[in-house]
């Protein structure tokens, strides 16, 4: 059990602090709805009816959108651009050979099946990373829509006032207003990140170059 604790340590720590975060977000949210809803002179919900709201999974999947799409952008970019001293960046731009990839006959025999196939298994396993995330991106973002546009129409009712298709709601600013306030953060993190890590250390982390390393010097290949 120490092993697998050892082992699985960054992913089940993170786990953790999903988990602590979802449930903060339940029950304070349930908190803010009831008493929006009493305001309002509506009757208050219970924690399990708040839990599979579109109020709840629409203020969840909006950030899961901005964070997937903040991975594929980023897997994609990484591949063709460069920030010269950036522990985040390769040396040059470009997809990797096949020996630097380690692929096909390059491919150690301990290494992913897949990965020394060839064909189009190999391919397909190259970019399984940025296919999953791009896949959970998408998901995220109709799932967003889908919750947001039930949650626009229960308060278009409440208001007396006709329900909108899908269609029409997604081409609302409010719709767009909320996706783009979530993106642009994403976008400032990871871009500062590059930037900063050229000239700031964190001493033993892996988004880090090594404390002593010249600022001009690229950390993918050190």
């Amino acid at each position: 059990m120490r092993k697998v604790l050892r082992d699985n340590g960054l992913a089940l720590f993170f786990f953790a602090l999903l988990i602590g975060s979802l449930v903060g977000q339940l029950v304070t949210g349930q908190h803010a709805y009831n008493e929006e809803a009493l305001l309002h002179g509506s009757e208050p919900v219970s924690l399990g009816r708040y839990l599979f709201s579109s109020e709840f999974g629409r203020a969840m999947l909006e950030n899961w959108q901005s964070e997937y799409l903040q991975f594929s952008l980023f897997l994609l970019a990484t591949i063709w651009f460069v920030q010269r001293g950036s522990p985040e960046s390769k040396d040059e731009p470009g997809p990797q050979s096949d020996k630097e990839a380690k692929v096909g006959r390059y491919a150690p025999k301990t290494g992913p099946r897949w990965a020394r196939v060839g064909g189009w298994r190999t391919v397909l396993y190259s970019y399984s990373l940025l296919i999953v995330c791009s896949a959970i991106f998408i998901a995220s973002w109709a799932g967003h829509s889908v919750t947001g546009w039930t949650e626009y129409n229960h308060d278009q009712a409440e208001h007396g006032e006709s329900a909108v298709t899908w269609a029409e709601y997604v081409q609302r600013p409010t719709f767009w207003e909320q996706t783009f306030q979530n993106w642009q953060s994403e976008f400032l993190v990871v871009g500062s990140l590059a930037v900063f890590a050229v000239y700031l250390r964190a001493r033993g982390a892996t988004e880090s170059k090594p404390v002593g390393t010249p600022h001009d010097s690229t950390g993918v290949s050190n």
